[in-house]
């Protein structure tokens, strides 16, 4: 049965894939190691039964080069999935899987503001007061991931009618303001916000505790997910500093030490605002104890952090590539009620 359900997630893996990105990471692969394309669909689908990893993680994890312990030790999708289903089910992650339900609910925490389609509909009023402010509005679709069913409208010239009609044609519940992020982020990449990851968990007495925090630093984009072709660096818990290099997501990119474009050092980066941000996640993870683990996006700015959004479904990537192991003990030391 283990198996058939193993064989399961291959066939969503094959479903859901990226196929030019799967070529890319093949070709290279032979470049660097001589295997075959057929050899490494060989060792893809062994390890991806036995781990239950996709095809795409197997090259990102780096299992061409570990031994069968260090496999293990790799969280992939399956095995997340199954975790995050368990530590936030389907109907208590509702308030998170909404960005208008989880404004609502962790508003306390946020430090730009945030306006659903009816009120920018309902109060052509708030959109002049909107546009006398910023000279840039961000668009979001409600249930959107990794960066995508984002849009940063520019306010000249533009008329409430006009936003009405690009919200309501492409789909999109949220109007946002900007963030204007810490100077030293800025620094660090001003193309977009660079967020902090914090993932935080809850003990079986319901208090709420880190599993890993990275920052993501964009490069040349207006978002920073690793998927939209950005860095993911390490970030000790206790000091806010970074401790590695920046890690893609696409394993023909190198780490960087220094920020590709600006050369500002990404090692040694100190987190603005560090205190801050922790006791931020960890007290918002304890208002819904039914969601036992949540990823928690937080921007900082010159006065501190807020809220972008939380996470059922935290990224498996963001959380492992940064220190360069897997840490599917770490799930397994979680508290869950069965």
């Amino acid at each position: 049965m283990p198996n058939v359900k193993r064989a399961a997630y291959f066939v969503y893996y094959l479903k859901e894939m990226d196929w030019p990105l799967l070529r890319r990471f093949m070709a290279h692969t032979k470049g660097i190691k001589g295997y075959s394309r057929g050899l490494q669909w060989f060792m893809i689908l062994r390890d991806s039964l036995r781990y239950n990893i996709s095809p795409l993680e197997w090259y990102q994890f780096g299992f061409m080069n570990l031994s069968e312990c260090q496999k293990s030790s790799w969280a992939g999708t399956g095995t997340m999935y199954e975790f995050q289903l368990r530590a936030n089910p389907p109907g208590a992650r509702a308030v998170l899987d909404d960005k208008r339900a989880f404004y609502k609910a962790y508003q306390r925490f946020f430090r730009h503001r945030v306006f659903d389609r009816e009120a920018v509909s309902e109060h052509p009023e708030l959109l002049n007061e909107l546009l006398s402010r910023h000279h840039l509005l961000v668009l979001k679709g409600a249930r959107g991931k990794c960066g995508r069913s984002v849009r940063f409208i520019n306010t000249t010239g533009l008329r409430h009618s006009d936003l009405l009609s690009v919200m309501q044609a492409e789909g999109y519940d949220l109007l946002e303001t900007p963030i204007e992020q810490h100077p030293d982020l800025n620094r660090l990449s001003p193309s977009g916000v660079n967020t902090v990851r914090v993932v935080t968990a809850l003990d079986s007495k319901d208090r709420a505790y880190l599993l890993g925090c990275r920052l993501r630093i964009s490069v040349n984009s207006l978002v920073d997910n690793l998927a939209a072709g950005n860095l993911a660096a390490p970030v000790d818990d206790k000091t806010g500093r970074v401790t590695g290099p920046g890690i893609y997501s696409d394993i023909t990119k190198k780490p960087q030490t220094v920020h590709p474009i600006t050369r500002t050092p990404i090692e040694g980066f100190c987190v603005p605002h560090w205190s801050a941000c922790l006791e931020m996640a960890l007290e918002a993870q304890k208002l819904f104890s039914r969601n036992r683990s949540v990823g928690w996006d937080i921007a900082v700015t010159g006065e501190g952090p807020g809220l972008i959004e939380g996470n059922h479904d935290w990224c498996k990537l963001v959380w492992q590539l940064p220190v360069r192991r897997g840490l599917k003990s770490v799930l397994d030391e979680v508290p869950l009620e069965d």
